[in-house]
């Protein structure tokens, strides 16, 4: 019979190359490269308290931080071990954190609120006669200099990734198509740092052979080249086969309650872990909560933060943080605006209706990046794709000498901290679109205008001009439903690596 023979006619186990990047280290977090990854964020983490501390010194005692006083030497060393402390309690080492996503972030940023309450409590109860200044110059830089060490130790994480380093080996259960699918996003999206080993589906594909062709004698699916090693009931031996570290259960009807744990009972004995994936799309970890009911784990999914005191902090911070940049961006604008007055005719600041929260729409400030004919002439360089909605060319004609260096360096977007300062605009937000672009909008594409748009978001530190409408609204979405003042900060940390890298910026 052709399904026993499939059944049973296994392919040969694929090990790893010896001492590759990508073996399996099931030794625990402890040891490995995710063990040195852990004890790498330990000693930025103390380096950044130890910066900190120095800095607050100097900025309240001089240039000559020695000549502080004992309670505030004494703080600034008890600082570089207090705050790993706090981290690791609030879990920030903790490997289901790290990686990937925001939760990490949200962690220190909570950390940072611990460390500011022990502070004080501490400062209230000794009588320390702890000065103000240092307190709040030591814990303005440890938050946020954490956050960017951790950004940039992840970013030389995921670029080893996406050349095939520090991946975990992976089987991947369910359906054949939903396999194939998983695959190549794994695949296109490295950084997820999983690397698809092989897969097991059902019987029932294994017996027609539905789906799945025979390459060098191997089942494997098309399209993916992956290798099968068998139906659900052979996870074990394709974890042992494929020598991977982690099973990952995508949604099927066949692999029910009694199913999963029964697959969980197979690799139980090897330590490797169990990944259940589930329908929800673009849904941070902080949003969803295990709850037990009757043995039966079931997800909760908190609705988005749309309301309620963390928007009142974002408005209020945005609001400092844009009379701020204005301050300091003041010389910059004025070079700007001489340089476009000299070098094309017409106003040096550029105004544009654009729709705001809840639909309503406002005029956006920018400088002048394009000839004052700019308008006129779009009809005849959209040619034959005039419903293009998000419609950039790499070379367009219209665009001035000046107003190219601008772009490049997304200075022609500072005039909008006055949309921020009137109440428009965030400092991050969703892209702020065109009336006639949410003519067009579906049903689902609303949901962008619930909160305010953004000088600068998730599109525009993940490629800006260089990503399709749809990716553009995906993270718009994702932005809107998994908001979060550590993800702002994130954000804004990104996009000035975005802008130097000047990827998309035309």
């Amino acid at each position: 019979m052709v399904a026993a023979e499939t059944l049973t006619a296994r392919p040969a186990p694929i090990p790893p190359k010896p001492d590759s990047p990508g073996t399996p280290d099931k030794r625990g977090p402890g040891h490995g490269w995710v063990g040195r990854y852990v004890r790498g964020l330990v000693g930025l983490d103390v380096a950044v308290a130890v910066l900190a501390s120095w800095a607050a010194l100097g900025v309240v005692f001089g240039a000559v931080p020695l000549h502080a006083n004992v309670v505030h030497l004494v703080m600034a060393g008890a600082l570089p071990i207090a705050w790993p402390v706090v981290l690791a309690a609030n879990q920030c080492y903790d490997r289901r954190q790290l990686f990937v996503g925001s939760a990490e972030y949200d962690r220190v940023v909570r950390s940072g609120v611990v460390l500011v309450a022990l502070v004080a409590l501490a400062a209230y109860l000794g009588d320390l006669g702890l000065s103000r200044a240092y307190t709040v110059v030591s814990l303005a830089v440890t938050v946020p200099g954490t956050v960017l060490g951790r950004m940039v130790m992840r970013r030389v994480l995921h670029n080893g990734r996406r050349r095939g380093r520090w991946l975990r080996r992976v089987v991947v259960v369910g359906h054949v198509r939903a396999v194939a699918d998983l695959c190549q996003q794994l695949r296109r999206e490295r950084y997820h740092g999983m690397s698809v080993a092989g897969a097991c589906v059902p019987a029932a594909n294994l017996a027609r052979h539905g789906g799945l062709d025979r390459l060098g004698g191997h089942l494997v699916i098309p399209g993916v080249d992956l290798p099968v090693y068998g139906s659900f009931d052979d996870a074990a031996y394709a974890v042992e086969a494929a020598q991977a570290d982690a099973v990952i259960v995508l949604s099927c009807p066949e692999l029910d309650g009694p199913a999963v744990r029964r697959l969980a009972w197979q690799v139980e004995n090897d330590d490797t872990d169990l990944i259940l994936a589930n329908s929800l799309m673009d849904v941070s970890g902080g949003r969803i909560t295990v709850r037990p009911v009757d043995g039966l784990p079931m997800l909760q999914v908190t609705h988005p933060r749309l309301r309620g005191t963390g928007r009142l902090a974002k408005a209020l911070s945005d609001r400092i943080g844009a009379a701020l940049l204005l301050v300091l961006t003041l010389p910059l604008w004025a070079a700007a605006i001489a340089w476009i007055r000299l070098t094309s005719p017409g106003p040096a600041l550029f105004r544009q209706v654009r729709v705001g929260r809840d639909g309503r729409p406002f005029t956006m400030i920018k400088l002048r990046t394009m000839y004052v004919d700019a308008e006129r002439r779009l009809a005849g360089l959209r040619g034959d794709d005039p419903d293009n909605v998000l419609f950039k060319l790499h070379d367009d004609p219209r665009v001035t000498r000046a107003g190219r260096v601008l772009r490049a360096l997304s200075i022609d977007e500072l005039p909008q901290l006055f949309n921020v300062l009137a109440g428009h605009m965030s400092l991050v937000g969703p892209r702020p679109p065109l009336p006639d672009e949410v003519a067009r909008y579906p049903a689902d594409m609303g949901r962008r205008l619930v909160v305010r748009p953004g000088i600068t978001g998730l599109w525009q530190v993940s490629g800006r001009a260089d990503l399709s409408f749809d990716d553009a609204v995906r993270l718009d979405l994702r932005y809107v439903d998994n908001w979060s003042l550590s993800l702002d900060l994130v954000i804004l940390l990104r996009t000035v690596t975005a802008v130097l890298r000047r990827s998309g910026a035309y």
